[in-house]
């Protein structure tokens, strides 16, 4: 699975060869019964890895305290995992015997992520503590986590891929360090044996006094700081993503609505398409919009495919089968969709009628999956216009959508979904 492991340390075990079964290492993930010993402390390890290596890098003389804050905080054995970066890495020299190995100090990969051999050198991480959750996270897909968003390429690949759905289901227990021996460094026998050893090593420094007591206390410290900080950060992106579910479920609830083509429409026909609803769906309008008064579409005015213009009262009406949007190519066919509700509208608490408002949110479909973020300006109102595209027709569809109704608009973001995209959207302009 990661790279072949070099010897680093491999005359040690020949010469003292340790008989162990899976059992006789920790599961990965922490439990009541599971936990780190209160002799482990970043201070005996950094102890522990300046024995190992007498020329240590001085950067790296932090990295046991990130092993502590991010171990407790994934939930994961990290007294073996920095057992195992000790074996990964020749206790951070980052050799091989007399060579250098495939992974250099500056990759801060200290699980051999990506280092497959043969002069591969694997996932490279912006810093120590980067790194660290790189191998933490990829130690917790072992133990059959999933991993949000991982930090390390190999961890979203390895899990995208279910390259180790099949062995995962063949465990009726908690997944071990001498388990992933077998995956992490197969054909590497002493892998296991090699980890256990240098577990076994530490324990004269556990009868030591703690050189660094105050590391723990920084490591915590850190902790709790991150803690407050993503507790901090949490409510202005919680009431966009809110905002936006809302709008989502609210959408959904209309099974009757009618979802037909934005096009053009004959003039005979327009007094009667003035009635319908508006061919956006403007999510966040004031309550005057929201009594029945006509809101205006993102852009003051849209091509009427004749050289001509349609003013804000002459907008698009809904109409099936309409045709294709001005400006829009061959390639980019699928007709705009619309799903316009005054239910949507109100379900979202509006601002007083006497208050200007400053902004708006809208959505558009081309039918797609993906989704566009058009900003465009109407007297002095800023509009966020949700536009969902086609994959691969995602900047033809946008720009077929700015040339008829959003006039100097521009693409605000691209998106996986529409859901992502309304969470930005309200992040933006979170009035109404």
């Amino acid at each position: 699975m990661q790279r072949r492991v070099g010897a680093f340390f491999l005359f040690a075990f020949f010469a003292a060869p340790i008989p162990l079964a899976a059992a006789d290492l920790p599961a990965i993930k922490t439990t009541r019964n599971n936990t780190v010993p209160a002799c482990v402390t970043p201070g005996r390890l950094l102890a522990y890895l300046e024995s190992r290596n007498p020329h240590l890098d001085p950067r790296f003389h932090a990295i046991a305290g990130e092993y502590m804050r991010l171990g407790e905080t994934l939930g994961v054995r990290w007294d073996y995992a920095f057992y195992q970066m000790l074996l990964e890495t020749g206790s951070l020299s980052f050799r091989d015997g007399n060579r250098s190995g495939d992974v250099k100090p500056a990759q801060n990969n200290f699980a051999g992520l990506g280092a497959t051999g043969r002069g591969a050198h694997g996932e490279s991480f912006k810093d120590i503590a980067t790194g660290v959750r790189a191998h933490l996270e990829h130690l917790l897909l072992y133990a059959g986590e999933r991993v949000d968003n991982p930090v390390a390429d190999r961890t979203r690949n390895v899990q995208e891929w279910g390259v180790l759905t099949d062995w995962h289901k063949g465990f009726a227990r908690p997944v071990t360090f001498a388990d992933l021996a077998a995956k992490w460094a197969p054909g590497t026998r002493s892998y296991r044996r090699m980890i256990e050893g240098i577990a076994e090593r530490f324990e004269e420094f556990c009868l030591k006094p703690d050189p660094r007591p105050e590391l723990v206390q920084e490591a915590r410290k850190d902790k709790r700081a991150t803690e407050a900080k993503a507790t901090e950060a949490k409510p202005e992106r919680s009431a966009g993503a809110e905002l936006a579910q809302r709008a989502i479920d609210t959408g959904k609830a209309q099974s009757d609505e009618k979802r037909s083509a934005l096009g053009l429409q004959p003039a005979a026909s327009q007094a009667a398409a003035t009635s319908a609803s508006p061919p956006f769906r403007l999510l966040n309008q004031p309550a005057a919009e929201a009594r029945g008064e006509v809101a205006p579409a993102p852009g003051a005015a849209a091509d009427d495919g004749g050289g001509g213009k349609l003013d804000r009262g002459e907008r698009p009406a809904i109409a099936a089968g309409a045709a294709k949007l001005p400006g829009q190519s061959k390639a980019a066919d699928k007709p705009l969709q619309t799903a316009s509700t005054a239910a949507a509208a109100k379900s979202l608490a509006a601002p007083p009628t006497t208050a200007a408002q400053k902004c708006r949110v809208w959505t558009a479909s081309y039918g797609g999956q993906k989704a566009m973020l058009i900003k465009s300006q109407v007297d002095k109102v800023v509009n966020y216009t949700v536009l969902d595209v086609n994959e691969g027709s995602e900047a033809r569809e946008a720009e077929a959508f700015i040339s008829a109704y959003a006039k100097n608009g521009a693409i605000a973001g691209q998106f996986g979904s529409q859901a992502q995209a309304l969470e930005k959207a309200f992040e933006l302009c979170p009035e109404g």
